[in-house]
């Protein structure tokens, strides 16, 4: 029976940020060690649990599957500690005043996002903090995170702003969609191409600038929206193609009123991150806030969350 002491958990910790960083050497500058440390300090931690935790070679850095139940049960035993830590915080201190938290619109469908729980663990945690939810465009949520009016944000960011603090929750899959009447609708797979798109309307997106349309070699969209609604709306018409989340456009895929063009050309995974000013926002009540997100929207359960795939 292996009995968890100090060193372990620091072992443990390094091995995570290895693991989120995709490898040794993209672990470095977070771990600011060189990487013959590194892999000093991972081999003590596989000698020390008697397992072998990663395959490195030609291929990349791949978690074995014993190394991946190890992630997921340090995932929580660190979650575990944080929780405990923000309690005892708790107790020294009592939490009140206001916390403004934005939001994207339509995340409600994604299973990979129970935010109705972070809210309700945090309220039973928090009760006297008031809470101030603003839905908006993620270029906007940065915009006031960086101007002090939402002391924290979830979305997938169209960019990174260096001043920012960023902790990564899971993957939205995109897909590029038509809707049934549209002519593209009923054509086979091997009929349609890039060249074939851009023949007709697009629908981009205004945060995110150009890329919508970078793959179709197109610089001005047919029609622009500021939100996923819009973009469905316009998608469902039949006469536009877009991108849509996954969990989003999964009924009507069910449905037959949409179908997901060239999956693995156009389809993305789009990463959902929590955003904050560290220096602005360190308080209790954020400190409790981005532990219960990423306690509830990083566990296992969401990052394989399942939804309707396209065929």
């Amino acid at each position: 029976m292996i009995q968890l002491e100090t060193v372990d958990l620091r072992l443990l910790r390094l091995f995570m940020t290895i693991v989120e960083a995709g490898g040794f050497s993209a672990a470095q500058s977070e771990l600011n060690l060189s990487l013959s440390t590194i892999s000093t300090h991972f081999a003590d931690l596989e000698t020390r649990l008697g397992l072998r935790l990663c395959r490195r070679g030609r291929s990349g850095f791949q978690l074995t599957p014993e190394g991946q139940a190890v992630y997921d049960e340090a995932r929580r035993v660190f979650d575990t500690l944080e929780r405990f830590r923000g309690r005892v915080r708790g107790l020294r201190e009592r939490l009140t005043g206001t916390l403004a938290v934005g939001l994207v619109d339509n995340t409600l469908t994604d299973p990979r996002a129970p935010l109705e729980r972070v809210f309700a663990r945090f309220t039973e945690a928090a009760p006297e903090v008031s809470l101030i939810i603003n839905v908006r465009p993620p270029n906007e949520l940065l915009r006031d995170v960086i101007g002090g009016q939402l002391q924290l944000a979830i979305a997938s960011f169209p960019r990174i702003v260096p001043s920012l603090s960023y902790q990564d929750l899971y993957n939205e899959t995109i897909h590029f969609c038509v809707a049934d009447g549209h002519p593209l609708y009923t054509l086979p797979d091997e009929a349609i191409d890039l060249d074939e798109i851009r023949r007709y309307r697009l629908v981009a997106r205004s945060y995110w600038g150009s890329r919508d349309l970078k793959i179709f070699a197109i610089s001005t969209p047919k029609a622009t929206v500021s939100d996923m609604e819009g973009a469905a709306r316009l998608i469902l018409s039949g006469a536009y193609a877009g991108y849509l989340p996954d969990h989003y456009a999964a009924p009507y895929i069910k449905a037959g009123r949409l179908r997901v063009l060239l999956p693995k050309v156009l389809s993305y995974q789009a990463p959902f991150q929590v955003a904050y000013d560290a220096n602005r926002s360190k308080s209790p009540v954020v400190d409790l806030f981005i532990a219960l997100t990423r306690e509830e929207m990083t566990a296992p359960e969401f990052r394989s969350a399942s939804v309707v795939r396209p065929a």
